[in-house]
């Protein structure tokens, strides 16, 4: 969105993109929950779980746990950009990102390197590595398995990292076959993200406008509509926001009512229906 943009409707930035800053992202009292048990978890070591369907907020909730972990002068955390990786891959990842020298080909070495680094640092700084990993239901099986091994030392007596892992339904379906049942006893905290109810999303939605500076940028039907035709998904919503932005921006109308959400929103759903309907007939 460019600078005429904001200034036309007084907008920090625009509250519906996936961009906008940590700090203003909305922090329900279950996430505030989840990122305190992490931080306890961090302490010890071990895995930690987010499901959820796509478009849920599994992304958002682990950028504000970022933030929260980030606060803590004891840990060091790192995010894997690519979950999809084979194991030789995954290795030089993990070494960049906390710091190893990791030789993908000697895969004995480059954990006992990665091992003997995390223990000397953690018993000379007192710091505890956390790693995340998006997407995880991307993750290669013998990745997965390497990555549980990889955690704890000394017959598991020893915890040498936490683990968030976040992904959707297939995820949660693979964790719990026979092969993961190691890894899936493992999870010691958990967050299942649910569908949002309708008074969720207006939540998401006000808090969003607000910390963007523009409060009454949507009038209250239009954010009850909004909320009722997302159906429980907060990307949906957020979409159909920006959709409505957009279109209030090009006609530089002073606020989004409810004539341009039927306009915009209502009307193809309703062409929907009726398509559907002559075809069943």
């Amino acid at each position: 969105m460019n600078n005429r943009m904001l200034a036309l409707y007084g907008l920090k930035w625009n509250p519906f993109t996936p961009n906008v800053p940590t700090e203003a992202l909305h922090v329900t009292t279950r996430l505030e929950s989840f990122c305190w048990r992490v931080w306890q978890l961090a302490g010890d070591g071990g895995f930690a779980l987010v499901t959820g369907a796509p478009g849920c907020g599994k992304s958002a909730a682990l950028r504000i746990l970022t933030a929260s972990l980030a606060t803590q002068r004891d840990v060091t955390v790192g995010v894997i950009s690519r979950p999809q990786a084979n194991i030789a891959d995954f290795y030089r990842e993990m070494g960049e990102l906390f710091g190893v020298e990791l030789r993908p080909h000697n895969r004995f070495a480059g954990a006992k390197i990665l091992r003997q680094r995390w223990q000397a640092h953690i018993q000379g700084t007192f710091s505890r590595p956390v790693l995340l990993v998006d997407e995880a239901q991307e993750m290669q099986t013998a990745v997965l398995a390497e990555l549980r091994l990889l955690a704890s030392a000394d017959l598991d007596s020893n915890t040498l990292l936490t683990v968030v892992l976040a992904g959707d339904g297939r995820l949660a379906e693979r964790l719990r076959a026979e092969d993961f049942f190691p890894l899936a006893s493992r999870v010691r905290v958990r967050l299942p993200i649910e569908r949002a109810s309708p008074q969720d999303l207006q939540a998401c939605l006000g808090h969003a406008l607000r910390q963007a500076g523009a409060p009454t940028l949507m009038t209250a039907e239009v954010i009850a509509a909004i909320c009722d035709h997302a159906q429980g998904n907060p990307r949906a919503l957020m979409i159909m926001a920006a959709e409505l932005l957009e279109t209030a921006a090009q006609r530089e109308a002073r606020q989004i009512d409810e004539t341009l959400f039927f306009e915009i929103c209502a009307m193809p759903a309703a062409s929907d229906t009726k398509a559907t309907t002559r075809r069943r007939r």
